[in-house]
Formats: C-alpha cells, structure tokens, sequence
C-alpha cells in the first residue's frame, strides 16, 4: 500500500481520490464501484452520522446486559471476555476486532478461522450468544472507533482477504460491516461449511465468491436508506 499509506481507514466517509487509493484496490474492474459511490458522497456522510449516533445510544442502552453477558461467559470458561482477531476494513487497513469470546480460549490453534456446525469448540454460553448474534454487541466500540460500519461486508481475516480477486477488492472501498444482505442469506453459514472435508478451502471457492455477489451489488448500488433497510431485514431475520 504505497500512496494508500495516506489514508486513514477511520475516514472512510470522505472518499479519497482514485490515485490514493491503495495500489491492490485500484484496479480497472474497482473502477465502476468507485464511480457509484462518487455519487453518493452526501449518503456516506450520512451514514457516518447515523453510525455514530446509533452506536452510541446503544452503548448506553446495551450497558449493562454487556455486562451481565462477561459475567456469565467468565463463569462458563476460560478466557478473556473478548474475542480479539486482526480483520480487514476499508483501503486494505487491519484492525482487531472486538467480539464476545464464544469458542474455548486456545480456539484458533486447534481448527480453521471459520465455525462449521456443532463446531466442538464453542461454549455453552457461546451457543446461546451465537443463536441470536449477541456475540456482535462488542463491534458497537469497533463502529464508534470508524473502523466498522453498521451496514457493510463482513471483516474478513487475511489469509481470505490475501485470495480476493481484483474485483472483490471494491469492497474495501467501504469499512466493513456488522450485518449485510450476505449475511443475513447466509445465516447457516456454519452448517453450509460442515459438508466440506477442507473447511477453508471451501469457504474460500465455495462460499466466499457466493457472498461477495451480494457484497459487490451493495457497493455498487449504495444507498443511505438500503442501509437502514438492511438493518430491518437483519432485526427479522435474527427473531
């Protein structure tokens, strides 16, 4: 990331130049993504705004059932309450991640960086957080810091970031997200990955190409208020 370097990931809303972008996103297939969003500058902005807003009226009305849910996951196992990875966000920037720990402590060395259904090292508490995506209330600190959005692709961790296509890479024109259309069509994605002997590569020519198709439309076809929408189509979809 030569002249990407410049750019500060946590200012997503005011897009930079095409030559300042970072050399893996600027590529002729991101070009039309990049023009779409152009026309909707005065859209980021404002939800940039909302982000910051929601996020911290949430924060407050989250307070306390956030704690109530450390309690219970320092008394289930142990660990540390938060479940920290290096993700990647917007221009190709890396962050860690804050999420509610649901898998035992030492979980990434012994399986893949994706969960498969009846995946033996979730918790008990963890199941429960996974069912309703309670697990996802940390990501309100990740929103507030600009580094997430809440409508936007999925983090991804490196090692997948590293096997996007040239195309795929126009999603990073935008901070990822905590709740998209992709994910809410691939809810089960835990139990879609469970027929597959290699997990990861599975995931990697299987499911990923599937979910960036809906990722790629929503920056393309960006909008404030899809946005919002999304956000209902995500409350129907998790009760």
């Amino acid at each position: 990331m030569q002249e990407g370097k410049r750019l500060s990931p946590k200012r997503w809303f005011i897009l930079p130049k095409w030559e300042l972008l970072p050399d893996e996103i600027r590529k002729e297939s991101v070009r039309p993504y990049y023009d779409a969003l152009c026309k909707r500058k005065a859209g980021l902005f404002f939800k940039r705004i909302f982000d910051v807003f929601t996020a911290s009226v949430m924060l407050i009305l989250l307070g306390i059932p956030m704690l109530v849910i450390a309690i219970m996951i320092k008394c289930d196992s142990k660990g540390p309450v938060f479940f920290r990875q290096e993700r990647v966000t917007a221009y190709g920037a890396k962050f860690k991640i804050h999420k509610f720990r649901t898998m035992v402590n030492n979980a990434e060395s012994i399986g893949t960086s994706v969960t498969v259904g009846n995946d033996s090292r979730i918790t008990k508490v963890g199941n429960m957080l996974r069912d309703h995506r309670l697990d996802e209330f940390p990501q309100i600190f990740d929103v507030l810091s600009g580094n997430m959005s809440f409508v936007g692709t999925r983090p991804e961790v490196v090692k997948y970031v590293n096997r996007y296509t040239d195309e795929m890479n126009a999603t990073l024109l935008l901070p990822a997200g905590i709740t998209s259309i992709a994910s809410i069509e691939f809810k089960d994605e835990a139990d879609i990955l469970e027929k597959y002997e290699n997990t990861d590569e599975g995931y990697v020519n299987e499911v990923l190409p599937a979910k960036m198709k809906y990722n790629l439309k929503s920056v393309k076809e960006f909008g404030f208020f899809k946005d919002i929408g999304v956000l209902f189509k995500t409350i129907a979809a998790v009760f």
